[in-house]
């Protein structure tokens, strides 16, 4: 999921290079969205792994 969201955000930056602000502030939006998707996935995973090894 951080694949994406780094793809996402140089979308992003290319787009917004060349003048596209509409693609590019999308594409920001997709990899803000996703980046945090895969925070919160990641903790959950460190605190059930903690519970799963007592």
């Amino acid at each position: 999921m951080l694949h994406y969201a780094i793809v996402f955000l140089v979308i992003a930056l290319i787009a917004a290079l060349f003048g596209f602000g509409g693609i590019a502030a999308s594409a920001v939006g997709i990899a803000k969205v996703l980046f945090f998707v895969f925070i919160v996935l990641a903790v959950l995973s460190f605190v059930f792994g903690l519970i799963r090894k007592r």
